[in-house]
């Protein structure tokens, strides 16, 4: 807690903004969540993700990565860009997959991971030290307008910094993290940036309307446009495929949410506490699907597509591989385990319900008429 205490200290007026607090806390290079190596990525962890289920979700988005490639012509060079990895199970599912199954397209890409915490990128580098198609680079290696194929991320966003907002007395204002007492404490004032404010207006949301409540908090996500602006720099012609949890801005803003959505999670265990466990657990919030849309557009970047990771899966073939347990080929206890694996991918309740939307670049009129298998529902 001592970095979180001293950065403090040293900040102007000795607050700090909840995305400087959050930042620190997940990202600080010797004592963050994610930088220190910390997070404990699988069933057995804090959390889980949809790869951390077995081999399939790899390996119907490499399908789904292969008609990608089509619709683009069979370009020689097909960059597949994973920004935060996690420890690596995704990358190895897909490239081992596309070895195997279509060593065609296999020859054709690069794959290249962003990845900012150190402590995960060790155990990526564990994880796929026998691939040689892999490479680790900074978007500040990436040449602007350079990468044709899909730049795609899965839970990642829900990760980034977020400034946490509050309506005092109907003005919009922002909650900042200071100290009392030598402990950790709240306190609210004017807004950081102005930038909080146009947040809400490219997302077609009044926070000040009567409909909400005094006291209302929730949660912006200006690094999430960041990103949105790198990625776009650096996209010549493809697609960018973002899954996540996460809803629309009416939904993500309703006055009934009047806590926002932020959660941490500790050994399997979630809490709404980022102030406990620092370095040692998670924090995350909800994905406004509508704020990427909406700067996406400003940005160049075309909606294709929006809808739940079931539907997603299930048009990729998920399916056809709950149909296959029933052939013979598996023992009992095969087939209960990876019955239970499929479908907690696309439970609506779970993962299933998860956003996916596919956004693309530089493709022209007919490319963009052409439905991928993952949105034809």
């Amino acid at each position: 807690m001592e970095f979180i205490l001293e950065a403090i200290q040293q900040s102007p007026e000795h607050k700090i903004t909840f995305a400087h607090y959050m930042n620190l806390a997940l990202y600080h290079p010797q004592k963050g969540y994610y930088s220190s190596g910390n997070a404990k990525i699988g069933t057995q962890g804090d959390f889980f993700t949809a790869s951390s289920l077995g081999a399939d979700f790899g390996e119907l988005l490499a399908e789904q990565f292969l008609e990608m490639w089509s619709i683009l012509g069979y370009p020689n060079r097909f960059s597949l860009v994973e920004v935060g990895a996690g420890a690596g199970f995704f990358a190895a599912d897909i490239l081992d997959y596309l070895s195997n199954q279509h060593p065609h397209f296999y020859e054709a890409i690069e794959y290249l991971i962003i990845e900012e915490a150190k402590g995960l990128i060790e155990q990526q580098k564990a994880q796929l030290k026998n691939r040689d198609k892999v490479s680790w680079k900074s978007w500040d290696e990436i040449e602007n307008c350079s990468i044709i194929g899909c730049i795609f991320s899965n839970e990642l966003i829900d990760a980034f910094p977020v400034h946490l907002v509050t309506l005092e007395q109907g003005k919009l204002q922002e909650i900042y993290v200071t100290i009392s007492e030598g402990k950790i404490t709240e306190a609210i004032a004017d807004l950081s940036t102005s930038q909080l404010r146009d947040y809400f207006e490219l997302v077609e949301v009044n926070l000040t309307a009567k409909d909400y409540p005094e006291n209302y908090r929730t949660e912006v996500n200006l690094a999430a446009l960041d990103c949105l602006k790198t990625v776009a720099n650096k996209l010549k012609k493809g697609y960018l495929l973002t899954i996540d949890y996460g809803y629309t801005a009416q939904k993500y803003y309703h006055p009934q949410r009047y806590q926002g959505t932020l959660k941490c999670y500790y050994k399997h265990r979630h809490h709404d506490n980022p102030y406990v466990n620092i370095g040692e657990q998670d924090i995350t919030t909800h994905v406004n699907f509508t704020a990427l849309e909406n700067h996406g557009e400003l940005l160049g970047l075309d909606k294709l597509g929006f809808t739940q990771q079931g539907l997603f899966l299930m048009g990729l073939g998920l399916g056809d591989r709950l149909s296959d347990l029933s052939n013979g080929n598996y023992s009992f206890f095969e087939v209960i385990q990876r019955r239970d694996s499929l479908h907690q991918l696309i439970d609506p309740m779970g993962l299933g319900g998860f956003g996916v939307l596919l956004q693309s670049q530089g493709l022209t009129p007919e490319q963009k008429k052409r439905s991928l298998k993952g949105f034809l529902h």
